[in-house]
C-alpha cells in the first residue's frame, strides 16, 4: 500500500508538521540512497544529546545547545553528498529540521547571548524543553532507522529520568 508523506510523518507523532498539499500526499518509497543517508543520520542522532538523556546535574547546557546546533551542518552535509538522488530522504529532513529542530535553537541560542543558561531557573526551562525536544528527537530517530531499513537501537540503553 503506498504511503503518503503527511502519513509518514503522522506515524512517528509529527502531526504539527507542516507540509503543503502537494507534498502531505505525495506518495514516498525510499530508494538506497534515501537509506544510505538516513543511516548517517540515525547514528549522528544516536549519538549526541539530541537523543540522550541529560541528567539533573550533570553535562552543560551550553554544550547540549551546540550538539542539537550541529544537528543543522550535519544534515546539510549529507544532503549535500546524497544529492538529488535522496529526494525522500530530504522531504523528511527538512521539515524535521526546520519546523522541530529551529525554533529550539533560535529561541535558546538568542538566549545564551545575553543569560547564561547554566544559571539555575533558566537551566531549569531549558532543560526541560530539551527533553521534550529528546523525545521529538528520539521518534525522529526511529524514523531514520525506519527509513535506513535497520534495527532501530534508539532505546538501546533505557533512559534516565531526569
Amino acid at each position: 500500500m503506498p504511503i503518503t508523506l503527511r502519513s509518514w510523518f503522522d506515524n512517528f507523532s509529527f502531526q504539527s508538521v507542516r507540509l503543503g498539499p502537494s507534498w502531505a500526499n505525495a506518495e514516498i518509497q525510499f530508494v538506497p540512497s534515501d537509506k544510505d543517508a538516513a543511516w548517517e543520520l540515525y547514528v549522528e542522532l544516536l549519538t549526541r544529546t539530541a537523543t540522550q538523556s541529560l541528567a539533573s546535574g550533570q553535562g552543560d547546557e551550553e554544550a547540549a545547545l551546540k550538539s542539537i546546533h550541529s544537528i543543522f551542518p550535519c544534515t546539510r552535509e549529507i544532503l549535500r553528498r546524497h544529492g538529488r538522488q535522496a529526494m525522500q530522504f530530504s522531504k523528511v529532513a527538512i521539515p524535521i529540521l526546520n519546523q522541530v529542530v529551529r525554533p529550539f535553537t533560535d529561541k535558546w541560542h538568542s538566549r545564551s547571548l545575553s543569560q547564561n543558561l547554566s544559571a539555575p531557573n533558566i537551566s531549569e526551562e531549558f532543560r526541560n524543553e530539551l527533553a521534550e525536544l529528546q523525545v521529538r528527537l528520539r521518534n525522529y530517530n526511529r524514523m531514520l532507522a525506519e527509513i535506513a531499513d535497520v534495527e532501530d537501537f534508539t532505546d538501546l540503553e533505557g533512559r534516565v529520568i531526569c
